[in-house]
């Protein structure tokens, strides 16, 4: 899924949509992330537990946000650029989160030498992709074109993708991360979309798998923990992105009811969650899963009565 999504980027264009949407995109961090590690940190869990239901809450669902947009036919809205920009930036921060855990649960310990250490390897391994994919793959486009019916292609592009993927967890990172930026070397060959045809039989076939294990895993029996925090993150979860698209909004120059549609149309989590909480102990599967749920149920009501939750706010 991931490195699909990095064949959508060429290194312009997310450079391009960074500077457009970084304003809200960090602010997101700030109220999703912050404030759930704060919360979290608050109602007495350690600081590891608390960074990472910070992370649960952080991402918008793209896929169930891009499906409710085509839906309900607002693909062409003034709201949609922004919102689209909104979840690209939390695509583009999502692997990031990704291999801070992969690092962590891989046994080591979390402390100010294993952040900086990380940071540091996040960073040289996203600069090793984008010198790899300016001066290797940008060269690449007429190979391609030339071989793009040919049977072994296919092959070729999984084999980048998994060898980077493989090279990431070599370096204590997320494989995540590794295929979302073998995703963005072959875009800058400048056939993306069609290696991306290419790909999506095998993500039809091996993605239901993943979500199929991780719904396995949630034993909804075992009852849940800290209920009332649970009760508070969901609160403040809506909350935060209501904030979030309402600023964003206005900073992106949407009119006011144009920004509204777009705050009513956020609160989903979905895909990125669910990435994260597998990474987890069982337990916590269990707490995220079911808060994945709820707020999944509650973004998307909220999405399809955004036209009529508008009218309460605001009078043309």
């Amino acid at each position: 899924m991931f490195f699909i999504l990095g064949l959508k980027f060429p290194l312009e264009k997310m450079i391009n949509i960074s500077k457009k949407s970084w304003p809200a995109g960090l602010l997101d961090i700030i109220l999703n992330v912050g404030i759930g590690f704060l919360i979290s940190f608050i109602f007495g869990l350690d600081m590891i537990t608390s960074f990472f239901i910070g992370a649960i809450i952080y991402a918008s669902s793209s896929s169930i946000t891009i499906k409710l947009l085509e839906e309900k036919k607002r693909l062409t809205n003034r709201e949609t650029d922004f919102i689209l920009a909104i979840l690209i930036f939390e695509d583009l921060a999502s692997p990031i989160l990704v291999s801070f855990f992969a690092g962590f649960f891989q046994g080591d310990q979390f402390n100010i030498y294993f952040a900086t250490g990380l940071l540091v390897k996040i960073i040289l391994f996203t600069l090793g992709a984008v010198i790899i994919a300016y001066y290797g793959f940008r060269k690449m486009g007429k190979f391609v074109e030339k071989y793009i019916e040919k049977d072994f292609m296919a092959i070729f592009i999984m084999g980048i993708a998994l060898t980077y993927a493989g090279l990431a967890i070599y370096l204590g990172l997320s494989e995540v991360l590794g295929a979302f930026l073998a995703g963005i070397m072959l875009s800058e060959t400048g056939k993306g979309y069609k290696l991306e045809k290419l790909v999506l039989p095998i993500r039809n076939i091996t993605l239901p798998f993943f979500f199929f294990w991780f719904g396995t895993s949630i034993h909804l029996g075992e009852g849940i923990i800290w209920p009332i925090l649970l009760i508070v993150l969901i609160i403040w979860s809506i909350a935060a992105k209501l904030m979030v698209a309402y600023w964003g909004g206005q900073f992106f120059g949407l009119s006011n009811k144009t920004v509204l549609r777009g705050v009513f149309s956020l609160v989903q989590r979905g895909e990125f969650s669910v990435i994260i909480v597998a990474m987890a102990p069982v337990y916590m599967r269990i707490y995220a899963g079911i808060y994945i749920l709820i707020i999944a149920f509650i973004g998307i009501m909220m999405f399809k009565k955004a036209a009529t939750l508008v009218k309460y706010f605001i009078i043309d």
